[in-house]
């Protein structure tokens, strides 16, 4: 299977764009900081995804997983941050993004897992 059929991939690219289009309204003194590193964090995940599935087995495959699921809750967090900062709504759609990005990695984690 292409990674570009994966849900796992699929909803992390929808991830990157609402993560994309929500820093375009930061404050500029925030393009450095919380904006390059909402972003960085974001294009990982379909990155790592991507990366991995090129791999020569699936445990090389779950490592890259794992490294996506370890960016999606870098950009949890990050998005915390920017929510406690008043620069995003906490009920914004890109936290349900978020989580359910989160759940798709888990699976893919455990699919690899049982066939590895």
């Amino acid at each position: 299977m292409d990674y570009k059929d994966l849900d796992a991939w699929k909803e992390s690219m929808k991830l990157v764009q609402l993560v994309y289009e929500l820093t375009q309204v930061f404050p500029n003194e925030e393009k450095f900081g919380l904006v390059s590193q909402l972003r960085r964090a974001s294009v990982s995940i379909p990155s790592n995804i991507a990366e991995g599935q090129s791999r020569n087995s699936n445990k090389e495959y779950k490592r890259f997983v794992e490294i996506a699921l370890g960016s999606s809750l870098e950009l949890e967090t990050q998005l915390i941050i920017a929510s406690r900062l008043k620069l995003i709504k906490s009920d914004h759609q890109v936290f349900e993004q978020t989580e359910s990005v989160k759940k798709i990695i888990h699976g893919l984690i455990r699919f690899l897992k049982k066939n590895s």
